[in-house]
C-alpha cells in the first residue's frame, strides 16, 4: 500500500459532468509538489460525473472517485469523504468550480503552520461572483448566524476549508453540518481562523440551491446548533497519571 497522503482534497459533486474533469485538473496543479490525494465524492449524479471523473484516474494518479448509491446531500457527501480520507489535513472545495484550487495551499499552510488546537482554517469569499439576490440572502444569513452563534465566521458557506481531520470527526453530524463547521469546532474547544480567496463564476451547469430552500433549511439548523452550544460542556485538558 502507497504511504498516507498528508493532504486528502474532498469535492462533492452533483450532477457536475461539465466541471468536475476540469476542476480535478485544476487541483492537481495546484498541489504539485505536496503529498496528496484527491477524492470526489459522487452524489449519486444523473449524468456522467462519475465516468467523466474515473477517464482521468491515468492522468492523475491521486484521484480516487468514491459514490453513493442514492443521493443524500452535500454534508453527507463530505462526510464520506472524509471517512474515506487517509490524510490528517482535508481540504474541501465545491464541486461547481467556483471556488479557485489555488487558494487551497495557503489555507493548509496556515493551518499547519499553527498550534494544535487551531483546527479550521476558512475561506472568505471576496468579490463574489453570484447574482445579487445570492449575495443579499447570503449577506443577510451569515449576519444573523455569527450574531446567535458568535462563531466569527463571516462567510461560512464557503466551500473552501482547510481543517484536520480528527477534530472534524469529533463533531456530531447532522445535515447542513457544512455551514456550521467554525460554531461547532469552537464547541470543542478548537480555534477557527479564516483567509480572504477568490470567487469565480460557475462556467456550466446550475445551482443546487434557491434562496427559498436554503432559508428554511438554515433556521431549523440554526436553532439546532444554539441547543448544541447550550448543552457542551469543555473539560480542558486532559491528563492521565
Amino acid at each position: 500500500m502507497a504511504p498516507a497522503p498528508d493532504i486528502s482534497v474532498v469535492i462533492p459533486v452533483f450532477d457536475e459532468e461539465g466541471a468536475a474533469p476540469a476542476l480535478a485538473r485544476e487541483v492537481a496543479r495546484a498541489f504539485a509538489g505536496r503529498n496528496f490525494e484527491l477524492i470526489f465524492v459522487d452524489d449519486a449524479s444523473r449524468d456522467g460525473t462519475r465516468g467523466a471523473l474515473k477517464a482521468l484516474k491515468g492522468e492523475i494518479p491521486q484521484l480516487r472517485v468514491l459514490a453513493h448509491a442514492k443521493n443524500a446531500g452535500q454534508s453527507r457527501a463530505i462526510r464520506t469523504g472524509v471517512l474515506g480520507a487517509r490524510g490528517a489535513v482535508i481540504v474541501t472545495l465545491d464541486g461547481d468550480g467556483q471556488n479557485d484550487p489555488a487558494d487551497g495551499p495557503a489555507l493548509v499552510d496556515a493551518l499547519t503552520a499553527g498550534p494544535p488546537e487551531l483546527a479550521l482554517v476558512g475561506g472568505e469569499r471576496v468579490k463574489r461572483q453570484d447574482n445579487f439576490g445570492k449575495r443579499m440572502a447570503s449577506r443577510f444569513g451569515n449576519g444573523v448566524r455569527k450574531r446567535l452563534l458568535k462563531d466569527t465566521a463571516n462567510d461560512t458557506g464557503c466551500g473552501l476549508k482547510a481543517f484536520r481531520r480528527e477534530a472534524f470527526l469529533r463533531l456530531p453530524y447532522f445535515d447542513h453540518i457544512h455551514r456550521y463547521l467554525p460554531a461547532l469546532m469552537q464547541r470543542e474547544g478548537y480555534r477557527t481562523e479564516f483567509r480572504a480567496v477568490n470567487h469565480r463564476h460557475r462556467q456550466t451547469g446550475r445551482s443546487k440551491y434557491t434562496n427559498l430552500g436554503r432559508l428554511w433549511a438554515s433556521l431549523s439548523d440554526l436553532f439546532g446548533v444554539i441547543w448544541l452550544q447550550s448543552r457542551a460542556r469543555n473539560p480542558g485538558a486532559v491528563d492521565e497519571g
